[in-house]
Order: C-alpha cells, then sequence, then structure tokens
C-alpha cells in the first residue's frame, strides 16, 4: 500500500493475550489495542462516513476556482458546468459534476492553524487544539451516543485516521483496518477474517482459555479504565470475527461486478466501497483517509494525473451507491482536509498551506444538496464575507445525526466539555 507523508515531519496480561492469540494467526484484540492506547433536530441520519483528505487539498484547483484571477493564482485547471445552474467546479471532476446535486459545497472554511499536526486535530475534533486536552473525533462521539449492533463495530478507518478517542478514553476508539481492498479480491482485515483454517469454535475455546488467564489479573485492573477499555476490545474482537454479518460487510469482493466497476480500482475508491457496504451492513460511523495533497511542489501534475481523477470516482462513486441503495438520506457525509493550499502559485509549480480559505463537501444526511455555502474572496485568499468555521462545521455534523452539539462530557478528572464549545450551524446547509 502507498503511503503519503506529510512535510511536516505491553503490560504482561496483554503479552499473554497477544502473543496466545497469534499462535493462531488472530490479533483483532491486540490489533484493537495498538492502536487505541445547538439544537437537536429529529435525525435524518442514522449513520456517517468521513472523507479525509489528508495534507490539504486546494481550493481554488478543485471547488473554489477563480478563472478570472491573474495566472499565478487561477491556476492550470479550468472550471465545468455541473448539473446545477450556477454551480461549476474542476475539469478533472466530471464525476461530481454529473452528481452535484446531491452536494452541499462549502466555500470559505477559515482558521489560523497551518501545521498539518494541529490543523488536522481542529478539523477532526471541531474544536481548537489546546495542550492541557485531547477532545474526541468525530466517530468517537458517534460511538458514544448512537448504538448498535452488537456484532458490528461502530467506529471503522480505512485503512487508519488521525481521530481519536480523546479524554472519551479507549474504548470509543476505532477499528482501523490497516489495509485498504483490492478489486476483485476478498478483503482480509487481521481477526475479522478466519486464516489458516481456523474455525470460530477453535476461536472460543481459545477464548475461554484467555478468560481463565484473566481471572489472576482482575483484582489488580478492577479500577482500570484503560482495561475496561481493552476489555471491550476482547469482546469486539470475538463479536466481530464470530459475525457472518461482519465479514460479508467487509469482504468487497461479493459486491455485484458492475456497481464495484464504478469505484475504479484503485485503493481510494474500493475504500469508498467498503465504507458504502459497511454502512449498509449497520456500522454506525467509517472514515476514509486520502492522504497525498500536501502539493508543495507539481500541484497540477500531481492532482490532474492521480489525485483529482480516484477522487472524482470514488467519492461519486459512493454517493450514487448510497442514493441507490436507499441510504443517502440516511448518511452523512463530510469530505475535507485540514486546510487549503495558498492562491499564489509557488516556484516550484506547488500550492504551500492555507487555512485561511478552504473547501469542504458535505451530502446526505437532511443536507440539502446543489448548493454552494460560503464564498471566498476574489482571489481566494480570505472569506469574503462571514467564514465557516470548523466548529460549525462539527455542530452541523452532529446536528444531522441528532446530537446534541453543546452537551456536556467530563474527562477522567472531572473538567466539564462541550461537544463543541462554540459550536452554531451552517445556516441554510439543511433543507
Amino acid at each position: 500500500m502507498r503511503c503519503f507523508a506529510d512535510c511536516d515531519g505491553v503490560t504482561r496480561r496483554d503479552f499473554l493475550k497477544v502473543g496466545s492469540l497469534s499462535t493462531f494467526g488472530l490479533t483483532l484484540g491486540g490489533l484493537l489495542r495498538r492502536e487505541a492506547a445547538g439544537e437537536v433536530q429529529s435525525a435524518k441520519a442514522r449513520s456517517a462516513i468521513v472523507v479525509w483528505l489528508g495534507g490539504g487539498p486546494p481550493h481554488l484547483d478543485t471547488f473554489d476556482m477563480k478563472p478570472d484571477a491573474p495566472a499565478e493564482i487561477r491556476g492550470e485547471f479550468a472550471p465545468i458546468d455541473t448539473n446545477v445552474t450556477g454551480l461549476r467546479i474542476c475539469e478533472h471532476l466530471p464525476r461530481l459534476a454529473r452528481c452535484a446535486d446531491k452536494l452541499a459545497v462549502l466555500n470559505g472554511v477559515s482558521h489560523n492553524v497551518a501545521g498539518h499536526e494541529l490543523g488536522t486535530t481542529y478539523l477532526s475534533t471541531g474544536s481548537r487544539p489546546v495542550p492541557s486536552l485531547e477532545y474526541p473525533g468525530y466517530g468517537a462521539v458517534v460511538s458514544k451516543e448512537l448504538s448498535g449492533a452488537a456484532d458490528l463495530p461502530h467506529f471503522v478507518a480505512i485503512p487508519n485516521t488521525p481521530q481519536k478517542a480523546g479524554y472519551l478514553g479507549v474504548r470509543y476508539a476505532p477499528l482501523a483496518t490497516n489495509a485498504t481492498p483490492q478489486a476483485g479480491q476478498p478483503f482480509n482485515v487481521r481477526g475479522i477474517s478466519l486464516g489458516d483454517g481456523l474455525t470460530v469454535g477453535q476461536f472460543e475455546k481459545r477464548q475461554k482459555l484467555l478468560d481463565r488467564v484473566d481471572t489472576a489479573f482482575r483484582e489488580l485492573e478492577s479500577k482500570s479504565a484503560l482495561i475496561d477499555g481493552l476489555d471491550r476490545f476482547d469482546q469486539e474482537a470475538f463479536a466481530v470475527i464470530s459475525s457472518p454479518r461482519a465479514r460479508e460487510a467487509f469482504d468487497t469482493s461479493r459486491e455485484p461486478p458492475e456497481a464495484a466497476a464504478s469505484f475504479g480500482a484503485h485503493r481510494f475508491g474500493q475504500s469508498c466501497l467498503l465504507a458504502v457496504r459497511l454502512i449498509e451492513a449497520g456500522v454506525r460511523f467509517a472514515t476514509v483517509t486520502y492522504g497525498g495533497w500536501d502539493t508543495h511542489s507539481n500541484n497540477f501534475r500531481k492532482c490532474k494525473q492521480e489525485l483529482l481523477p480516484q477522487l472524482d470516482e470514488g467519492l461519486s462513486a459512493m454517493l450514487n451507491s448510497l442514493d441507490a441503495r436507499g441510504l443517502l438520506d440516511s448518511t452523512l457525509v463530510f469530505v475535507t482536509g485540514e486546510f487549503g493550499r495558498t492562491p499564489k502559485i509557488n516556484a516550484r509549480a506547488g500550492r504551500d498551506h492555507w487555512p485561511r480559505a478552504f473547501s469542504a463537501l458535505m451530502a446526505g444526511g437532511g443536507v440539502r444538496g446543489g448548493q454552494v455555502l460560503g464564498a471566498s474572496d476574489a482571489e481566494g485568499m480570505g472569506p469574503a464575507a462571514e467564514p465557516i468555521l470548523p466548529e460549525q462545521a462539527a455542530a452541523s455534523f452532529y446536528h444531522a445525526l441528532g446530537i446534541d452539539f453543546r452537551k456536556e462530557y467530563h474527562t477522567h478528572t472531572g473538567r466539564p466539555v462541550m461537544i463543541v464549545r462554540d459550536g452554531s450551524l451552517i445556516p441554510s446547509l439543511f433543507g
């Protein structure tokens, strides 16, 4: 699997359990441990997908084009019409242009955090990062607030996610696949698919043995929030691995060939297909991470040859597939990166970090598609009027799911913290 980099640069009990599980080639419990160390409306959305464009996509080359700006700003791409009158997007997004009626384009999204790590935290939580507290990401809050099926994970990251459980604790951390599907091949997530001929019955026997070993440590661990979370992961691992519904949902090779082909054979498209299948099966929250947008050099070549065509194919197929399955109205889709990129093109034909104005997308889940909300100025330097803030995006996200974004949680020290402290809804977003 290709990896993308941005410009920023065991206890005795765990040993016993991981060692015993790995004897049988079964590592989900250990995998999970390692990864996881307003207003309220009648919700239209019951589940959500976040598509994370890591690195920061260029707003002027995607959804907020400036064809009348000087050449050093407008860039090499031209806008095209969509199926919504007056809504124009990049020429290298033709499939999304044909389903723009499903999208709300958010332009003039703005903040002032220009580093990848802090910007990512901000856009993954809706809370401005502070050194004294780690806020929970969208998936952790959804997992806490919305119940789900016992035999399905509530929060799946494909293949991983910058979202964290934060002060909510390890029990609300994601199940990360750590791999992406390949077209036409069974998707074998370690610990979900059974390998080497191991049966569920054999796993049940091994689990009973581990339970007996665990009793020796219960006295010491009875007050540990960490162990409580780890125990939940053991239960989740067992429920998922013994669930035919979960294994079917993860197996993208079961998808009809014609439907699967619309997502493309690349990893991003197949990850979008997996997210749709998980939502269809009953998973509450999934993230798809698509990195590589940190285009300080060769922005136009990278966007034209790979980034935009794959985004166009995978995301349009996700929206159309959710719609065809009758799931778009009940599934909120949020597409964003941590910031945009500089309006002025640099000497390396690239664009640099730019949080003052950028674009994001929302669709489904009660969102009114076919509209552009917010705007940047004539050169994409900043908001033309009132900005759309990360807090507003987060508040609107939770609102669509029927979660009160003003609800107050408490940290392990008893500190009261709102889900979104300075949240308010994005005007006109919902139909």
